[in-house]
């Protein structure tokens, strides 16, 4: 095989392999009951703006998956000259960042949301990796979609992965401030002994 099709083939085994951790976890959330789509409240919290950027970014990536694969004859321009070595980087990276980011969704089990809410009885995740890092699913996010833009060693994924990186930095804030309001001073030390993506 090429090189370039060797990192095809990375390409796919990244993108599979999301597919598959987060159609099992989706499975088992619709399974306990919990609803997916937002209501109001939920999207009034993270902000109508911040929300449709979110909708359209998530069709902008699938878009960019499907041009990726089909190959268009204008892709070649896009092409970033990445040595190999900082490719199979990239791809460690998204890998390990895969593997953090179903480690983080299945701890959080029927507690995580895809919107801004919280679910009555709601309980403050604390183990696992949350034991450590506030927002470790946003630190698996940011650095699966730095590593797939290292794989794929492409300037349109690197354009999807800034603008999804700065949308998901907007909307911590947001959701740090409603963890405040629900949960009150035992949050407030939660944020005093861990970092906000990364261990302190």
């Amino acid at each position: 095989m090429t090189t370039e099709t060797t990192f095809r083939a990375d390409f796919w085994v990244l993108v599979v392999g999301l597919m598959v951790m987060r159609t099992y976890l989706i499975a088992r959330f619709h399974a306990a009951g919990e609803r997916m789509m937002p209501d109001r409240t939920a999207v009034a919290r993270e902000g109508g703006w911040l929300f449709v950027v979110r909708v359209l970014l998530f069709f902008s990536l699938l878009a960019g998956v499907g041009v990726y694969v089909f190959n268009p004859p204008g892709l070649g321009r896009w092409l970033v000259p990445l040595p190999d070595w900082l490719r199979w980087i990239g791809f460690a990276m998204a890998m390990a960042s895969l593997g953090l980011w179903t480690w983080a969704q299945a701890t959080l089990g029927v507690e995580w949301s895809p919107q801004l809410r919280l679910r009555e009885g709601h309980r403050l995740v604390t183990a696992g990796p949350y034991s450590r890092v506030r927002h470790p699913l946003y630190t698996a996010m940011f650095g699966y979609m730095a590593g797939l833009t290292l794989v794929t060693a492409n300037a349109v994924f690197a354009v999807l992965a800034a603008i999804v990186i700065a949308g998901f930095m907007a909307r911590v804030s947001k959701e740090e401030q409603m963890m405040i309001v629900g949960f009150g001073d035992e949050y407030r030390a939660y944020m005093q002994r861990t970092g906000r993506f990364f261990p302190k």
